[in-house]
């Protein structure tokens, strides 16, 4: 993370963005001993987009590991309860027409989150409507409700007004790492931190899901009660990080799988050897996007898309050949 601190159109050594980050929390060395500038690029711009690089893609390896043990389907990922589909709804609505401009400068954060707070809602109301929640339910109300959101969504932008706008929502869904600043941060770290340590206080009942419903009730777990809170606590995390960045696919799928074949499918290790992957898969895919096209900056959903590509393409493989 520190190399990545340091990296970008304007080089950094990692010596001094070690010295910047202990002069600004720490209140050691002279700030006299190295570039203004490298101070501002680093403090100001650099740590905070590393940082919050570091907790979403922690947060979405996390809830990676938790949907594929609630679903008992290797293919599940953070997107798939239509969280994101509400959240991009939410956003594009404040940037194209200025719904929410009342809450202030994060008005589209907070226009997000409460769409990714919507989409919840909807979907949990379409899958308890038949009864109890189930993995397929689940599922089906999860896609039902993404399509629905999404279709919103490019029926906004077909009728934006300003060309701007919607170039600005597409970056949008495809996610980015440049709205990161010191003022949001702490609502983020809080929120998907917070999630996260639930997840892993409910590791055993995840062993016990992730086994069959059958299993778990016969270890006194109650499948529904358990499947809707963890549902709950993954999809608010979700709508942080998503409200946040944007939409971001695949690390939440990969990070998983290489913990997996890492580590074991034992959920007290899966657990924070995703979270781990998951940040360093993204502040890394970060790194690219901001390098590749200098002086121009990929949206993040791009990268991860091109990298992540190839591990689902050898994990559809691996499934066919076990079966």
């Amino acid at each position: 993370m520190v190399i990545a601190i340091g990296l970008g159109p304007v080089g950094v050594a990692p010596t001094t963005v070690l010295r910047i980050i202990a002069h600004h929390t720490l209140g050691l060395l002279d700030a006299e001993s190295w570039a203004r500038t490298d101070d501002a690029i680093i403090w100001e711009v650099r740590l905070p987009r590393v940082l919050l690089g570091a907790i979403v893609g922690s947060t979405l390896g996390v809830v990676g590991v938790t949907l594929q043990a609630l679903v008992r389907n290797p293919l599940a990922e953070p997107y798939i309860l239509g969280v994101s589909s509400g959240a991009s709804t939410g956003a594009a609505a404040a940037i194209l027409f200025g719904v929410g401009a009342w809450l202030g400068t994060q008005s589209v954060s907070l226009m997000a989150f409460f769409g990714a707070l919507g989409a919840l809602a909807l979907v949990l109301a379409l899958a308890r409507s038949t009864g109890q929640i189930t993995p397929s339910r689940m599922l089906v109300a999860g896609v039902a409700v993404s399509y629905l959101l999404s279709a919103m969504t490019s029926l906004m932008i077909l009728f934006a007004e300003s060309a701007e706008g919607a170039r600005a929502v597409m970056f949008w869904l495809l996610g980015s790492l440049a709205n990161a600043d010191w003022s949001t941060l702490p609502i983020g770290y809080l929120g998907m931190g917070t999630g996260m340590v639930l997840v892993f206080w409910w590791r055993r009942r995840l062993d016990l899901l992730a086994l069959g419903d059958e299993t778990a009730m016969a270890s006194g777990v109650d499948p529904g009660r358990t499947r809707l809170l963890l549902v709950v606590v993954v999809a608010l995390c979700v709508g942080f990080a998503v409200s946040l960045s944007g939409g971001i696919g695949f690390v939440g799928l990969a990070a998983p799988h290489i913990a997996r074949r890492i580590i074991g499918p034992i959920h007290r290790h899966l657990i924070p050897a995703s979270a781990a992957l998951g940040a360093l898969m993204l502040v890394w895919a970060d790194v690219v996007a901001r390098l590749a096209l200098q002086p121009r900056e990929l949206p993040i959903g791009v990268v991860t898309g091109v990298l992540g590509a190839p591990v689902l393409v050898a994990l559809v493989r691996k499934l066919n050949h076990n079966n």
